[in-house]
This record gives structure tokens, C-alpha cells and sequence, in this order.
């Protein structure tokens, strides 16, 4: 069990803020914790990786037609067309790759969402010591319901691309709106773990979002700036996820517990495992 201890607090705020060094500590100090992250990683890496290749196999069974072939013309339409057609290739190559990648992420993330909802849980119940604010039982209709709501954060996760692309063109401001929508997106995924083990419905959780704004971009200002790293930004993401997961319960614990939540120092002492 962990020592009470007086948390750092947000200016404004009534609820304590409790930082990432805060819940890397406490999360270190569980071995039942650093368990569940690790076969995340390991299970969301391996989904992601086997939804790649297959996507990647799909596609270049699709365009093999097209790019195995160069175009056959003489003269310099022939030279024109002959370069234009392996800049195509290298381009449709990069950029499907970099999609067929998101896009199994993105499948994976919905195919493990009861796992780290499973972890929000187990987050929860160890900081206010083996118990939960609201009692949960696993089970198969549990499990449906927690991917449903994985499938929904996923398909808001798709309408907020598309937007951001159309953000995008804005000048100056554009880019600046782009990574304020991604914050706040972030700060949606992780709030959906420990809002899903009180059956919160998705209109509600973007109500938090609203109305907790100051907290909410501090919890997806990191996980945004790794989203604008290219290729990385998947690996870096399923690598962090645990960690974000459990910052983000803990401080969703604190807004929503209230002043009868037990404080508990996060870094000097182990918690319950």
C-alpha cells in the first residue's frame, strides 16, 4: 500500500494533478501493473505487425498489375511517361505503407481496448486500495461493450484525420488547430478506459473532455506531439500506451472521486500489487 502524501494541484483547479514522472512511479511500483503494460505492448505490437503485413500483401496483390510493368512508349513521351511512372511507384509505395500502418494500428487498438480498460481498472482499484468506484464484473457481454466503445473512439479517431487534413490548408493557424484537435483526441482515447468501467456513453466522455478543457490537453499534449512523428509515431504510441493509460486514470480518478479520494504518494512507495 502507499503512504498518503499531498499531490501537486492545478492553479484553478479543485482536483490534484498528478504528472507522467507520477505515474511512470506508480507504475513501476506494481508489479501486477507492469505485467498487464507489458503483454499490452507485446499483444498490441504483434496485432499491429500481423494487420500490416496483411494489409501490404492485399494491396500489392491489387496494384501488382499496374507496377510490375513499366509503360512502353519511345521517344520523350516514352522517357516522360517512364519517370513519371517510377515516381508514382515509390510514392504509392510509401505512402500505402505509412497507411496500411495506421490503419492496423488503429484495428489493433480496437481489438485490445478490453485490455486496457482491464488496466484502467486494476489502476483504479490499486490507488484507492482494492477498490473501485464503481464495481465492475468481467465478462463476455463486458467485453463486447468495451470494444463497441474501442470501434466508436476509433471511427471519431478517422473523422478527426479527415479534418485535420481539411484544418490543414488553413494558413498559419492551420497547423497550430491541427495539433489542438489531436491533443484533445488523445486525451478522448485515454479517458475512454477508465470512463468505460462506468459505463459512460461516448457523448459523455466528449462532455468531460469539454468540460475538464485545462486537464484534458495536458493529458494529450504528449501523446499528440509523438502523433505529428512520421513512421515512429505507431511504435512510439503502442510502446507509451500503458503508461498514458494509467496517467490518464489516475487523474480522471482525481476529477471524478472527489475530496474523499485517498491521496497517495506515487514515486516513493510501492503500491499494491
Amino acid at each position: 500500500m502507499t503512504r498518503p502524501t499531498r499531490p501537486d494541484t492545478i492553479p484553478g483547479s479543485a482536483a490534484p494533478w498528478i504528472s507522467l514522472p507520477r505515474a511512470l512511479g506508480f507504475l513501476l511500483k506494481s508489479p501486477r501493473l507492469i505485467g498487464w503494460s507489458l503483454l499490452l505492448i507485446l499483444l498490441t505490437g504483434m496485432l499491429t505487425w500481423l494487420g500490416y503485413l496483411e494489409a501490404i500483401h492485399l494491396v500489392d496483390a491489387w496494384t501488382a498489375p499496374f507496377f510490375q510493368h513499366p509503360p512502353e512508349h519511345g521517344g520523350w513521351i516514352g522517357w516522360v511517361l517512364g519517370k513519371g511512372w517510377i515516381v508514382a511507384r515509390y510514392l504509392f509505395l510509401a505512402i500505402s505503407r505509412i497507411t496500411a500502418f495506421y490503419l492496423a494500428f488503429l484495428v489493433a487498438y480496437c481489438c485490445t481496448s478490453p485490455g486496457y480498460v482491464f488496466l484502467a481498472s486494476a489502476t483504479e482499484k490499486t490507488y484507492l486500495g482494492n477498490r473501485l468506484s464503481l464495481e465492475t464484473r468481467p465478462g463476455l457481454r463486458t467485453i463486447l461493450i468495451d470494444l463497441l466503445e474501442g470501434c466508436k473512439i476509433g471511427l471519431v479517431g478517422l473523422l478527426v484525420t479527415v479534418v485535420a487534413l481539411i484544418i490543414n490548408f488553413v494558413p498559419v493557424a492551420g497547423q497550430g488547430l491541427v495539433f489542438l484537435l489531436y491533443a484533445f483526441y488523445s486525451a478522448l482515447m485515454f479517458i475512454d478506459y477508465p470512463a468505460s468501467n462506468r459505463h459512460w456513453s461516448l457523448g459523455r466522455k466528449i462532455a468531460w473532455i469539454r468540460q475538464h478543457k485545462d486537464r484534458a490537453i495536458r493529458l494529450g499534449l504528449l501523446p499528440a506531439l509523438i502523433s505529428l512523428i512520421p513512421i515512429l509515431n505507431i511504435l512510439l504510441m503502442a510502446l507509451f500506451f500503458p503508461l498514458f493509460t494509467v496517467h490518464t486514470t489516475l487523474n480522471f480518478i482525481a476529477v471524478e472521486a472527489g475530496p474523499q479520494t485517498p491521496t497517495r504518494d506515487l514515486s516513493s512507495s510501492n503500491a499494491a500489487s
